[in-house]
């Protein structure tokens, strides 16, 4: 399917057409702020829940479903088949290695806004599981598609010591003031939303860790930030396919002013 035509969530036809950043659907009349990209994997053992999440019906139209063999063959076809202005629905958060690589090619330099649990900042080397899912922020900053000064990390509590030294020694921004370090210079972001930041009972996710904030303090984090910065683009990974999920993901892509 063309990135320029999606599936309309209202009327279900191939009529929501792109106008720049925006979508039309030409049947119902309905105007979307995103086009949404489903990506039904997880690279992982036991990611199965995650992969399945990518179904959850949002209210947005379906501009492409990635299905990939590989990750490798993943990000290719998401950077290659990304709307301009991407919702992405994982999965987990190698979802978003392809979003970034895509957006990157179109800007000369963007910010990313990590939301995670986790720093996602482990190497083949150094991850304990062996899971690609705990790697996807370090990819994209070892392939250049963004600067370790360009990128906050927001959230994380579970770190690995390897994650940790990372941290310290490239410049990545973790910590209360790590947006507005980011954003120093870079007047557009994409952001990777991890729902296992939340607080356990805010969302139903796939890997919960005590001590997140809540779906209030996330949503003004995010509707700040989408006062001070273009959003280019956002993804929701690390669900559990709970339909629950759904109007909260929704009442987060609106704060963005998706």
């Amino acid at each position: 399917m063309s990135r320029l035509r999606a599936k309309c969530p209202d009327c279900r036809t191939f009529t929501a057409v792109s106008l720049g950043p925006d979508y039309q659907c030409h049947s119902c009349g309905r105007e979307f702020g995103a086009g949404l990209v489903r990506v039904p994997r997880a690279w992982g053992k036991g990611g199965e829940k995650m992969a399945e999440s990518a179904s959850l019906h949002l209210e947005y139209p379906e501009a492409s479903v990635i299905d990939e063999e590989s990750l490798r063959d993943q990000t290719l076809a998401l950077a290659s088949d990304l709307p301009e202005r991407p919702l992405v629905l994982g999965g987990c958060c190698c979802s978003h290695v392809g979003a970034v690589e895509g957006l990157a090619t179109r800007h000369d330099r963007l910010a990313v806004v990590w939301l995670d649990a986790h720093g996602d900042l482990n190497t083949p080397e150094t991850s304990p599981s062996g899971n690609e899912w705990g790697m996807p922020l370090r990819m994209l900053i070892d392939g250049g598609a963004v600067a370790a000064d360009d990128v906050a990390l927001v959230g994380a509590r579970n770190l690995d010591p390897p994650e940790e030294e990372f941290i310290a020694a490239s410049g990545v921004h973790a910590g209360p003031e790590a947006i507005d370090r980011a954003l120093e210079g870079v007047d557009c972001v994409y952001v990777a939303l991890d729902v296992d930041v939340f607080d356990p009972g805010e969302l139903s996710v796939f890997m919960p860790e005590p001590g997140g904030p809540t779906l209030d303090d996330v949503e003004r984090l995010l509707r700040d930030l989408a006062g001070r910065a273009t959003i280019l683009g956002a993804g929701f990974t690390g669900l559990a396919p709970d339909p629950a999920n759904a109007p909260k993901l929704e009442r987060l892509a609106a704060a963005l002013g998706l």
